[in-house]
């Protein structure tokens, strides 16, 4: 019985619960929060330097299908890191051998990072201050959004 009300199902199944009740108890104390666009503001940077003229854009029905593809890669690789990590989990704990048909075994990484401790430590004794950072590239995002019928009337009425 334990078991049943510690189900990962049961938890959403309380959580949703509570998640209602704390509406509910919104929409008695403060209304308009539940109809206020709740959703966290976006930051967005400037374009970088090498996008596109106005002149030199495709067809809108080659960046409809780019920006679909681009959505729907996004969203399988979400789902296949979801799915490693949680394998992951497991493997990570076995100690290297062969379990059925499968050899589990660690290589060492090609790869490097600077080591921050360490340099923050040199800047620190010889009086350089903070270490220099950068900011990374900034992460491409798409989404759907709804065209307004006003457009197309507005085109129509145009070309007539």
């Amino acid at each position: 019985m334990l078991q049943l009300l510690m189900s990962p199902r049961t938890t959403r199944t309380v959580r949703g619960l509570i998640g209602t009740v704390a509406d509910a108890v919104r929409s008695v104390l403060a209304p308009a929060t539940l109809t206020e666009d709740q959703a966290p503001a976006v930051e967005t940077v400037p374009d970088p330097a090498d996008v596109l003229t106005t002149d030199e854009l495709p067809p809108v029905e080659t960046i409809e299908t780019a920006a679909r593809e681009y959505e729907r890669a996004a969203d399988q690789a979400r789902r296949a890191d979801r799915g490693k990590r949680a394998a992951k989990k497991v493997l990570d704990k076995l100690p290297a051998g062969i379990y059925g048909g499968w050899k589990v075994f660690r290589t060492p990484s090609s790869r490097q990072t600077p080591d921050l401790a360490e340099i923050t430590r040199i800047f620190k004794a010889n009086g350089l201050g903070p270490v220099p950072m950068k900011d990374c590239a900034p992460s491409l995002k798409v989404e759907r959004v709804e065209v307004a019928p006003v457009v197309d009337e507005v085109l129509a009425a145009a070309a007539a």
